[in-house]
């Protein structure tokens, strides 16, 4: 099989289609496009989310912080905590364990949430780190966001590619001959821009509808995953891209728009631009991208087809 998640086809026969809800506690059963669980224990939302990072070699720790957090970010929630499972190729040194468990640490302080416990293991199963970690966050149930709506705005955070330019950058140095000096320390600094916790807490207080953090799949995989949650369509216009990340992507035949991308959030909204007029106030660029509408992603008036594997598996 392709590396990478599943499609969403796949996804759906071979995974959720096994899964029920059996609990009164639990809001709904997994679904395409949804990243999150809720469960009602009583006040405020219980919100739950997972990933692993498997396809970074550096500031693994970080990405594991800042992936999950984001999630709940996304669901309107505040995030609380976090349970991380480090799993060690045999070759692992304890330096290694160390500086990973200090980066979660200091990732997790600069979000304002507790790595509540976990499992770090050596194991021959895998070749390199590999961390799985689930956040625990808590939403007021009157504040659950609607769903995106026909006619709202469409409003990207940051910009396509982010996170997979500085991993590129990072892990395949070798392959790229474009970029000089000067670009490779820019786009190490990306790294500042991974979390959209606090574009998730101001969206959700200023009209947001809904949210979804751009991950594996890219911009294009998000909103396919925004229009098949809702049935609901998309209009897509000119979508921001980084120059360097237009030039990276040039030179390994990548399409940028499906590339994995933590750091942008979409926001459905009825008003994107003050959206982003108040994001831009935050120092978070911004900028209405399409529209909510019909039955199907379109870009450019192009139809869009549903998403595959990241753009940044073909590199291995």
């Amino acid at each position: 099989m392709r590396l990478g998640k599943l499609n969403n086809e796949q996804l759906e026969r071979l995974v959720l289609s096994k899964y029920s809800k059996t609990r009164e506690e639990s809001l709904g059963t997994p679904q395409v496009g949804e990243d999150c669980a809720a469960l009602n224990l009583g006040g405020d939302l219980t919100i739950l989310s997972t990933d692993p990072v498997t396809a970074a070699t550096n500031h693994l720790g970080r990405l594991s912080v800042h992936v999950n957090c984001n999630d709940a970010a996304a669901a309107g929630a505040e995030p609380v905590g976090l349970m991380v499972t480090l799993l060690a190729p045999p070759d692992a040194t304890e330096q290694e364990i160390e500086s990973i468990a200090q980066e979660l640490s200091d990732a997790a302080h600069e979000v304002g949430v507790d790595i509540l416990g976990g499992h770090t293991e050596v194991t021959d199963s895998v070749t390199r780190f590999i961390t799985n970690t689930t956040v625990v966050a808590r939403m007021p149930a009157e504040n659950r966001l609607l769903g995106m709506q026909p006619g709202n705005d469409i409003v990207l955070t940051k910009w396509a590619g982010l996170e997979g330019s500085m991993l590129i950058a990072a892990d395949f140095k070798e392959r790229l001959k474009i970029l000089n000096a000067q670009e490779f320390k820019e786009l190490a600094s990306w790294i500042k821009h991974l979390s959209v916790v606090p574009e998730g807490r101001y969206a959700a207080r200023h009209g947001a509808t809904a949210m979804h953090d751009v991950t594996e799949g890219g911009v294009l995989g998000a909103a396919w995953e925004m229009c098949h949650t809702t049935g609901v369509g998309m209009e897509l216009n000119e979508i921001p891209v980084h120059p360097i990340t237009v030039d990276l992507c040039a030179e390994l035949g990548l399409d940028p728009l499906r590339l994995l991308s933590s750091g942008c959030m979409l926001i459905a909204c009825e008003d994107g631009e003050a959206m982003t007029k108040g994001l831009k106030a935050l120092n978070i660029a911004a900028a209405v991208i399409g529209k909510a509408g019909g039955k199907t992603l379109r870009l450019n008036g192009k139809e869009v087809t549903p998403p595959e594997a990241d753009e940044l598996y073909r590199l291995f």
